[in-house]
């Protein structure tokens, strides 16, 4: 059944200037609704969505779904939507039908070591990899599967293995695909185990011919990252690819199979790609990459014969992100986009005169409503002579003869792109909204600044990246709308660490501190977190090794030994679920601070991991957050 959803009209949207006194609020912010792509439909003419609301008493979210035609237009609301969808994980002749579900291999419960024992909870573990972002091992691993559409039988393809695809924490049906003519299938795998595991990048993709039921390595000479194989309809093969071992901020390359030869097409390009689409003739591949505090869209030749450089053209160019391609058609690609004042909405791209056009406008209506932030891209000079990109984000109405309390942001990551980005947690027009202007700078160790400016991070942690958040919120402070006896520095994550160590190395500039799942001490990261690739990357190594690398991290960069400077407000935040920064981390920052005779609160959220998920969580986390900044800023 099709019930057609009229457009918001430009008389609608006037008519909400009446009431454009309103700003956004933490309880407005979790009525914006969140629209994701799910694809095409069979005949490429609808792009099918979905809209997800938060529902607040219900502590839980409402999906509908949609259909709105490329050439734009009014929205349907679909009741029924599976059959409508093109349907990758079909075989080529329709015969059969990939998919992933987890398998038990492995006796890790204590109910299935001791089966009479049937109340027991315990755990036992033999090696490391025992648990992963926010939920323990239990023995169950995900395999991808076939099945035969007439007889129903299915195959595991990864033959029992110890091993995972779609690949831990967040991998999916990216991660597998049928190759071209169904023979075979292409997949996504990290065949480590324990503390190899942990240790190391080197995903690869891995052939199983149906026929002869042999898997071959297609990837096995390169030791970082390979991931999201994806065939065009010529049937030629594309992956991304990290070259560096160990390294999960390392440039990602777009990697084409050419007979026996794997040729890179961006290697001579100096930033790195996020995903990508092959072109509808197979001679250009799309992708999304960030570039200068924003995420853009661009195209690369498919140059697989000529010795000549792949040309790469940036196709789109403007204070916002294209966080994606859902598709690409003749003439046309279909794209998400959002801003810092704008949640992701879905959009049209026309390759022949490079314009944009909005295919959905679920908030449009909404956003008229409010008065929105100002935000102005400025160019600080670091303390080195070089140029940084830095956000700044001014509230509604913003009068200059005015002064305001300021936010320093700081990046998590710490190799995480700060671009226009619109976050349900970590949101600039909420902030600027409650009368606080937002300092956001593109430090060292960003990526769409060239490849040196994101590597410039590992092994100096607290080096010239502090200094560059100093330089932006000193640049910015020199204005006279700023209040410089109300500045503050807030950040989760590598911007949590960074709270943290700025707490004694600040000079007496920051008033307040707020610090989410922030690093506070190396050495008991180092024995906790899961993912010991990350910061043998990052901090050189384990602490016990005596090496230039760990000895500036464990030592000179770790804020834990600055804690006797501490001389300013600390608000601490932590998911009881967070293994990549895990509690403790956050409850021995508290208890330091208290100990010290230090203001400071603890927000516990023991069911959330290295975000915040729930609805009502959420709201708790924004009404806390402004809070403490009312009671010290």
């Amino acid at each position: 059944m099709l019930r057609t959803i009229v457009s918001v009209s430009l008389g609608l949207a006037f008519s909400f200037g009446a009431y454009a006194n309103e700003v956004m609020t933490p309880e407005k912010l979790w009525q914006v609704k969140r629209v994701s792509a799910l694809g095409l439909n069979k005949d490429q003419t609808h792009v099918i969505y979905k809209v997800t609301t938060p529902n607040v008493a219900n502590n839980d979210f409402s999906s509908k779904v949609y259909q709105v035609s490329l050439k734009g237009g009014d929205a349907t609301l679909l009741e029924a939507y599976q059959g409508l969808l093109i349907d990758s994980s079909i075989s080529p002749d329709g015969s059969k039908k990939l998919f992933h579900k987890s398998v038990q291999l492995e006796n890790i419960l204590a109910t299935d070591r001791h089966k009479e024992l049937t109340k027991a909870n315990a755990y036992v573990y033999d090696d490391l990899n025992y648990r992963h972002w926010d939920t323990w091992k239990d023995g169950n691993f995900k395999h991808v599967f076939y099945q035969d559409l007439k007889t129903e039988a299915t195959v595991d393809i990864m033959q029992g293995e110890p091993f995972e695809s779609p690949t831990a924490p967040f991998g999916g049906a990216a991660d597998y695909t049928w190759g071209p003519k169904g023979e075979n299938i292409y997949y996504v795998s990290k065949k480590l185990s324990g503390t190899e595991y942990v240790k190391s990048t080197n995903t690869d993709i891995y052939r199983y011919n149906l026929a002869t039921k042999q898997t071959t390595n297609i990837t096995e000479s390169n030791l970082g990252y390979d991931k999201y194989p994806a065939f065009s309809k010529q049937g030629q093969l594309a992956w991304l690819q990290m070259d560096m071992p160990g390294n999960e901020a390392d440039k990602n390359d777009i990697i084409v199979k050419a007979g026996d030869r794997d040729v890179n097409l961006t290697a001579h390009w100096d930033s790195t790609v996020k995903s990508f689409k092959w072109s509808h003739d197979g001679k250009q591949i799309y992708f999304v990459a960030p570039v200068n505090g924003t995420v853009q869209l661009f195209q690369v030749d498919v140059n697989l014969k000529g010795k000549a450089q792949p040309k790469i053209k940036q196709l789109t160019n403007g204070q916002f992100d294209v966080n994606g391609i859902v598709a690409a058609l003749e003439g046309q690609l279909v794209v998400t986009r959002s801003s810092m004042n704008a949640a992701t909405e879905i959009y049209s791209f026309n390759l022949k005169n490079n314009k944009l056009t909005a295919l959905t406008k679920e908030n449009d209506a909404f956003y008229a409503g409010l008065d929105l932030p100002n935000v102005e891209k400025r160019i600080v000079k670091t303390k080195d002579g070089l140029d940084m990109v830095t956000w700044v984000i001014y509230p509604p109405n913003f009068d200059k003869s005015k002064k305001y309390p300021t936010l320093l942001y700081l990046q998590g990551g710490p190799q995480s792109a700060l671009s226009q980005f619109y976050s349900f947690r970590w949101n600039f027009q909420l902030m600027a909204s409650q009368g606080y202007i937002v300092v956001a700078p593109n430090r060292r160790g960003m990526p769409g600044h060239g490849v040196k400016w994101n590597d410039d991070i590992s092994h100096d942690w607290g080096g010239k990246v502090m200094q560059d958040y100093l330089d932006a919120i000193d640049d910015v402070a020199k204005e006279s709308y700023v209040d410089n006896t109300r500045l503050a520095a807030v950040g989760a994550s590598y911007g949590g660490y960074s709270a943290f160590y700025l707490a004694g190395n600040h000079d007496g500039r920051f008033k307040t501190f707020i610090a989410h799942c922030g690093i506070f001490d190396l050495r008991s990261m180092y024995g906790t977190t899961e993912e010991l690739f990350f910061v043998n990357n990052e901090l050189g190594g384990a602490y016990w090794e005596n090496n230039e690398a760990t000895q500036k991290a464990y030592n000179q960069f770790n804020p834990i030994n600055y804690v006797d400077k501490w001389n300013a407000p600390m608000f601490v935040i932590h998911g009881g679920k967070d293994y990549r920064v895990p509690l403790e981390q956050g409850i021995a920052a508290f208890q330091a601070a208290k100990v010290r005779g230090l203001q400071s609160r603890f927000l516990y959220l023991p069911e959330e991991n290295h975000w915040v998920l729930q609805p009502q969580n959420g709201i708790v986390w924004q009404r806390e957050f402004f809070k403490w900044l009312e009671d010290t800023l």
